[in-house]
């Protein structure tokens, strides 16, 4: 999520666009003379709507082509609702509004993008993380589903729909020719409804033209429509996917180009179709959802995580090395003040901070009603400094600097509460590896070390390192092929 470019609706055509060049967006907000949200104008608005129908640029209101009255959501509102506003709505940017005002704007491919790059970490750790769970599950006599088994099912249904199984969903192909105009292009453009154009000649791509390369190389470069070639301004020899690339692999390749637009070739390297972020993205979560290794309400938890991560507000962690691009630009975009919005995530949610064994401060944002919410976050993120057989006791420190033990779902909701009163931001955590029977954690709780968490907090630490290793796999399947080739999957 990120800080949005709001503009007002008496605003002239070029002045939206000169603003949205500098901040290199895509799109903008208008807003009415209240400040309230009256329309948003995209790149695809200004190809089709504007250079298409050959209006002036400087003389003509941005109120007279944009979209009026768009869909957004509420600053409270659950991560994967925005998402599935999205999807069926098939548009990529979702306005969030608080008392009437835009305070930020969700863009589904930078959510996706920077949801993939902040957990492509946590399948790094899936070897690990399934040979803690066989362990616990030794030593503490539970059985948990074998993450193997589970790898091993998730990987057979993962690499099974192509890209050939979307090419009907697919937006009309824009076939143009290197010397046609820019103009002309767009026109083509507006005839398909499409935000991208694929140049080439007979049917074998040479490069494509979207949206925003108009905005980016023709308007920003104030140059004429009409007398432009496409082949001046276009992305030159595009990457493309085949109809038999897996869709999980579509949407890795999408990721690590950071582009939103991926031409599919056949056997024979003709063009056949054009998918964008919208679409693979659909069919990505349409097949995790019918992983028949998920149960419902499994799937529906891991997918909510997923994107409660991906609309967080501001960096991963403190001092975490691995950023997205995606993640960067928000910062900048934002002008450092990304981290005064809202989470979009639930309602209970709280901020929390931890400092890990090398002196890494991470911050994470969970649900402040649940233990195992909590353990699966810091596993997440310091799972390296976590034996498996001298559990620690979580703690966080108090108004007198007490050390006070969390040990279950009411301790963390009394201490979040107490933490919201005061008016702090965050909880600060600890953990505790004494393993003691006499320490109490140096506060004021009662127990502390492993056999304190064997006894009370048994369960939230099964069913973390549980959720963990479900999480794991799942974004080894939206990770397929770094993680799957490393583990032994193939096509």
């Amino acid at each position: 999520m990120s800080k949005a470019l709001t503009m007002p609706e008496n605003s002239s055509i070029l002045e939206v666009c000169k603003r949205m060049v500098g901040r290199r967006a895509d799109a903008a907000l208008l807003i009415d003379s209240n400040a309230f949200l009256c329309g948003i104008l995209t790149d695809k608005d200004i190809a089709t709507r504007v250079i298409a129908q050959e209006l002036n640029l400087e003389e003509t209101l941005v109120s007279k082509v944009m979209t009026r009255n768009p869909v957004f959501v509420l600053s409270d509102t659950l991560a994967v609702e925005a998402l599935q506003k999205m999807l069926q709505g098939k548009f990529r940017h979702l306005p969030v509004v608080e008392n009437g005002e835009v305070i930020a704007l969700l863009d589904i491919a930078k959510c996706l993008y920077d949801a993939i790059a902040r957990m492509e970490r946590f399948s790094e750790k899936g070897k690990a993380i399934a040979a803690a769970v066989e362990g616990v599950e030794k030593q503490w006599r539970t059985s948990i589903p074998s993450p193997n088994r589970f790898l091993e099912s998730l990987r057979e249904r993962m690499f099974r729909p192509c890209l050939s199984t979307i090419l009907s969903d697919c937006p009309k192909i824009v076939l143009v020719l290197p010397t046609d105009s820019v103009l002309s292009a767009t026109k083509r453009m507006l005839e398909f409804e499409a935000s991208s154009a694929v140049v080439s000649l007979g049917k074998k791509p040479m490069g494509i033209l979207t949206s925003s390369d108009i905005l980016m190389r023709v308007i920003a470069k104030n140059l004429s429509p009409d007398s432009t070639s496409v082949e001046q301004v276009m992305t030159a020899n595009p990457e493309c996917g085949t109809v038999d690339t897996p869709i999980l692999d579509a949407l890795h390749t999408l990721h690590n180009g950071q582009f939103l637009h991926l031409p599919i070739v056949d056997s024979e390297k003709n063009v056949v179709a054009v998918t964008d972020v919208i679409h693979v993205t659909r069919a990505a979560i349409a097949t995790v959802e019918s992983c028949g290794a998920l149960g419902s309400e499994t799937t529906t938890s891991m997918m909510q995580n997923f994107w409660d991560s991906a609309m967080a507000v501001g960096p991963s962690d403190e001092g975490e090395e691995s950023r997205s691009e995606a993640s960067m630009k928000f910062a900048s975009e934002a002008d450092n003040s990304a981290s005064a919005l809202p989470f979009i995530g639930t309602p209970t949610s709280f901020s929390f901070k931890l400092e890990d064994r090398k002196g890494r401060m991470h911050r994470f944002n969970c649900d402040a009603q649940s233990m195992t919410e909590l353990i699966t976050c810091i596993l997440q993120r310091a799972s390296d400094d976590i034996d498996k057989n001298l559990l620690p006791q979580i703690l966080y420190e108090d108004e007198d600097f007490d050390k006070v033990v969390l040990s279950c779902d009411s301790d963390l909701a009394a201490a979040v509460e107490h933490a919201k009163l005061a008016g702090w931001k965050s909880l600060k955590l600890y953990l505790d590896f004494s393993g003691s029977d006499e320490s109490d954690g140096g506060g004021k709780g009662k127990g502390g070390g492993s056999r304190a968490v064997d006894q009370a907090n048994r369960e939230a630490w099964l069913a973390a390192y549980k959720a963990v290793a479900a999480g794991a796999a799942l974004v080894a399947g939206l990770t397929v092929v770094t993680y799957l080739k490393r583990t032994g999957g193939s096509s």
